[in-house]
């Protein structure tokens, strides 16, 4: 499977705003957009205005980087929510807080949805019991994602365990601290998710 192997940091150069791609890295003065607020290369130190079809295609992007995502995944959930009765917008960005590594980033597993993919495919994680290695994998209400009993023997784990994440879950995860077990007890609705693109964007830009 293909897969984006240069500088994280240079995508949210590009984009022209913070997507959290770093984890903790973002937060602090050493986050490279907070240095150098202009995209990367030699001969970009003036941002272009983008076209209608520009801003639609940047707004994709980001949303594609963020869930790491690839095009051809990314436009099979555009075609799924699209089948759906409603806003389209709102299945879509449902169908990607769903997936599994989104979760676990969600729940504070991982800094990272990078981190938390992973956990997911090194087998450190279990939905119901039951190890998985799918980091697309689309929880289902009344879910429950936990840990591998032997992954609770590693330093991660221990070091996870001793200082608790301290970010508070969305309305729609539950958290034990002190177990380190999520649970899901509603699907996302659009006011529970606040994401650094247009979403409306995105429509636009596969309707076209």
């Amino acid at each position: 499977m293909a897969r984006y192997i240069d500088g994280v940091c240079r995508i949210c150069r590009r984009t022209g705003g913070k997507l959290f791609l770093k984890g903790s890295k973002c937060y602090t003065p050493k986050c490279p957009e907070e240095k150098r607020h202009v995209p990367p290369g030699m001969h970009a130190q003036r941002r272009r205005r983008l076209s209608d079809w520009g801003v639609q295609l940047r707004e994709k992007q980001k949303a594609r980087y963020i869930y790491g995502v690839l095009e051809r995944q990314f436009r099979r959930y555009f075609a799924e929510a699209a089948k759906r009765p409603g806003v389209t917008g709102e299945y879509l960005l449902q169908l990607l807080e769903r997936r599994l590594d989104n979760v676990i980033y969600r729940l504070g597993f991982a800094d990272s949805r990078a981190q938390a993919r992973q956990l997911v495919n090194q087998g450190h994680i279990t939905i119901n019991g039951r190890k998985t290695k799918i980091p697309s994998y689309e929880v289902k209400v009344s879910d429950t994602i936990a840990w591998r009993a032997g992954s609770t023997k590693t330093v991660y784990y221990k070091k996870l365990a001793e200082s608790p994440p301290s970010q508070i879950p969305p309305v729609w995860l539950s958290m034990d601290k002190e177990n380190l077990v999520g649970k899901i007890l509603s699907l996302p609705s659009r006011g529970d998710i606040q994401v650094p693109f247009i979403v409306s964007a995105i429509v636009e830009y596969y309707s076209r």
